[in-house]
């Protein structure tokens, strides 16, 4: 019986939570969300892990394709070719509004209905791209809300927001997803579907530093490496 909700978008951050979490002896489940991205690999990928680590895999439907984001509006551009330095300027237009309040809300639902006492997300406040729902303070607040807002608050018990990668850089990310024996080949970053890697936006750029970084070869193929 699983005993915590792991979001598992399919990327390597939440894919290095999921195998942080098994190694901390916890039997998670995974949950997975179709929000109306603009193309569905990264759920492949979440497919696809599910199965390599045997958990319990939950993919849950909801529509937030007319939300203002490039990550769900294809009539927007995904920002591309960015320094990191324009990355840490201002929210770029890949934030989905309010999206880790909804995912973590229905996360929260689940891990209450399994009788869990966590839920783990793989949010980073260091290698970013400056979304206001990935930092700790946000965290924190989450978790006080669901103290006051859930049956297992109110009658003692506690569900923790547990965020195992949120101060480590990319490359360290990648390190102890190597040292955890993760899938990393498994996984998906990029912000656009295809059978490769699109090399040049946000997520992808990120990434590839950090296995430079970590002195490691990115297992995926690119349409273009930096």
């Amino acid at each position: 019986m699983p005993d915590s909700v792991v979001l598992l978008s399919g990327g390597l951050d939440s894919t290095v939570v999921l195998a942080q979490a098994i190694s901390e002896g916890r039997e998670p489940m995974a949950v997975s969300f179709s929000y109306g991205q603009r193309h569905s690999r990264e759920l492949e990928s979440a497919k696809a892990i599910a199965k390599h680590y045997k958990v319990e895999h939950r993919i849950i439907d909801l529509d937030l394709s007319f939300f203002n984001s490039s990550l769900v509006d294809e009539g927007m551009d995904i920002p591309e070719g960015r320094s990191e330095d324009e990355m840490s300027d201002g929210i770029p237009n890949t934030y989905v509004p309010a999206r880790n309040i909804i995912l973590m809300s229905i996360s929260a639902g689940a891990c209450e209905s399994i009788g869990g006492d966590a839920i783990f997300i793989g949010a980073n406040s260091v290698d970013y791209s400056g979304y206001p729902d990935c930092r700790a303070e946000f965290f924190q607040a989450f978790e006080d809300m669901l103290s006051l807002g859930t049956r297992s608050g109110t009658e003692g018990g506690t569900i923790s927001i547990e965020t195992p990668i949120l101060f480590l850089s990319k490359a360290e990310i990648v390190r102890l997803g190597a040292d955890l024996d993760a899938p990393l080949h498994l996984t998906w970053s990029c912000y656009r579907g295809g059978d490769e890697a699109c090399g040049r936006c946000d997520s992808c750029v990120l990434r590839l530093k950090g296995f430079a970084e970590a002195d490691m070869e990115d297992p995926l193929d690119y349409e273009v490496r930096p």
